[in-house]
């Protein structure tokens, strides 16, 4: 319940406070004379749009304050987000900044600063506006939906909460699926292609790391096979036998040899000369025989240089392919065996998740088709409800229905619910926003309000001249459903008719004065310092008949005040037959 409500620099209102009261509680007041503005204040402390024209001239900032008592719900939707739980009322605040062509502004809930989702929330659950040409909220499927379940009462809530845990369990077990399709892709790509690399390096027979270079070297001596032949043929000759003239090395060590053991044998100090001398010639000895069988080995062998270089080509090959070494191609072989072992068909098979997401599917089908059948009587129980309720309103003859359509499963269930209205006979059954006039609109509203009277919801109702055009009688029956209404709800209405004002449990009339502004410097030529300021101010029972006399309007004042008194006698006499 809205408790108070206090504004500061908002279009033509310097500083306002209100005090409110349970029950219906109207504004009346002239044309123009601001009454909405304190609508578009309350709606705008809840997160409303603000434009620049509504800031008042010559102020830079406003501030809407409005105090509200929290229910049960509410207090746990706060403990739920970690906002502060008042020990009294709830207070929200916006603080608002005008620019020449901007608005900025802060929200906060207890002075903790709020998110626009959070605002939202507060919004639906705190305060109701309903206000003619609200043709497009009345026509979301969405909205007519969720009146049509808040009908139904808990027991068809619960079926819809069913049905949205339904509905995510099924998404949970599809994208499960879905995933585990994904990942099996994946999972079989890299086993294929760890497959195709484990056998071409299978195939490769790779053993020892150094091969690559041991046939280069092969490769070398198998080319040069007829050089090496008669290059160590040369080596021999020159180190051991040599078929020239020349003697060989062997033989000109043997003569020195022979030389030093003939010197050593009159000088012993020539001894290690000499024993160097003899181990050179076995050296050289040693060594060419070693040439001489090495040259006789060399053979030229052109099929084995075929395979040296065919392997060398499957060798290099890999090594491009894969970008890696020879060695690296070894390890990479071991870690695809480690891989392809690891990469099994762990936790739950394919098969298993696909028969999980298609019984989830069938328990969200079940669960919608519980929710439609608890729709369909809701649905007909509200049709009868709301005719029985527009009836008074001058719609003795309106035809209302609410179609169930089938759509897909989501998280509300499967059925897309429209309301469909004919108010005259003989015209045919259409979507309410497309038949409605905006006097039918606003009647349609209030009916469905008065349908919804018993349950819990917004706190604040505030019906914003929706009794606009309509005759005394119609008049007359709209200010009882709104006095109804104030039975479970605050109700808050700006209204031009007497007959709802009459009603009312707390009366306020809006109306504008003129103020000095006290402004400094005094303005040129003599011009006074004026402004125009909206004020509202309880009525007393006197000044409440003074009211109703000029709203009622009549051929003398006398007359006007005598029907006023009659309005009054009769809402009271109305009260206390309730």
């Amino acid at each position: 319940m809205l408790t108070a409500l206090r504004i500061e620099n908002f279009a033509l209102i310097d500083t306002l406070e209100l005090q409110l009261a349970p029950g219906l509680t109207v504004l009346t007041g002239e044309t123009g004379a601001g009454k909405s503005i304190i609508l578009d204040a309350l709606e705008a402390v809840l997160g409303g749009k603000v434009s620049p024209r509504l800031g008042r001239a010559g102020a830079h900032r406003a501030r809407l304050e409005a105090h509200f008592r929290p229910s049960p719900l509410l207090a746990q939707w706060l403990a739920d987000h970690a906002l502060p739980l008042p020990s009294g009322d709830l207070v929200c605040r916006r603080e608002i900044t005008l620019g020449k062509a901007s608005v900025r502004s802060r929200s906060f809930l207890n002075d903790h600063p709020l998110t626009k989702p959070q605002l939202e929330f507060l919004r639906q659950q705190l305060v109701e506006i309903t206000a003619q040409g609200q043709t497009l909220q009345v026509g979301s499927a969405d909205r007519q939906r969720d009146w049509l379940d808040s009908f139904g009462g808990e027991a068809l809530l619960a079926d819809r909460q069913r049905v949205a845990q339904a509905y995510a369990a099924s998404r949970a077990a599809q994208q499960r699926w879905r995933e585990r399709q994904r990942l099996e892709q994946e999972r079989q790509e890299k086993l294929d292609l760890w497959q195709r690399h484990q056998q071409e390096l299978d195939q490769a027979q790779l053993e020892d790391p150094q091969e690559l270079e041991q046939l280069t070297q092969e490769q070398h001596r198998l080319t040069h096979s007829v050089d090496l032949q008669q290059q160590s043929y040369q080596a021999y000759q020159i180190l051991y036998e040599n078929d020239g003239d020349a003697p060989a090395c062997a033989d000109l060590l043997g003569q020195a040899e022979a030389i030093l053991e003939a010197m050593a044998a009159y000088d012993s100090s020539l001894s290690p000369t000499l024993s160097l001398i003899s181990e050179a010639l076995t050296q050289v000895q040693e060594a060419g025989r070693a040439i001489n069988l090495y040259g006789s080995s060399v053979e030229a062998d052109p099929q084995r240089l075929e395979q040296v270089e065919d392997r060398l080509r499957q060798l290099k090959g890999l090594g491009r392919r894969y970008g890696r070494s020879l060695a690296e191609l070894l390890a990479y072989r071991e870690e695809l065996t480690a891989n392809l072992a690891d990469l099994t068909d762990e936790g739950q098979s394919l098969a298993a998740l696909a028969a999980e997401a298609q019984r989830c599917q069938a328990e969200l089908e079940l669960a919608c088709d519980r929710l439609h059948d608890q729709r369909q009587q809701a649905a007909r129980a509200l049709e009868a409800r709301l005719i029985a309720e527009l009836k008074p309103l001058a719609m003795e003859r309106v035809q209302f229905q609410v179609q169930l359509q089938a759509q897909a499963p989501g998280p509300t269930g499967a059925d897309r619910v429209q309301f469909h209205f004919s108010p005259n006979p003989g015209e045919p059954l259409q979507p309410l926003a497309a038949t409605a006039s905006g006097g039918e609109m606003s009647r349609f509203l209030l009916a469905l309000k008065t349908c919804f009277s018993q349950e819990e919801g917004a706190g604040t109702l505030v019906f914003d001249e929706i009794d606009v055009g309509v005759s005394g009688r119609v008049a007359q029956a709209i200010g009882e459903k709104l006095w109804q209404l104030g039975r479970h709800h605050q109700v808050l209405c700006v209204t031009p008719q007497p007959m709802v004002a009459a009603l009312a449990d707390t009366h306020w009339r809006v109306g504008k004065q003129v103020i000095d502004s006290g402004a400094t410097p005094a303005p040129p030529d003599g011009e006074e310092a004026v402004r125009t300021v909206v004020r509202v101010a309880p009525l007393s029972l006197t000044e409440r008949r003074q009211e109703l006399a000029q709203l009622a309007g009549g051929a003398t004042h006398q007359e006007a005040l005598a029907f006023a008194e009659s309005l009054l006698s009769q809402a009271q006499l109305r009260r206390e037959a309730r």
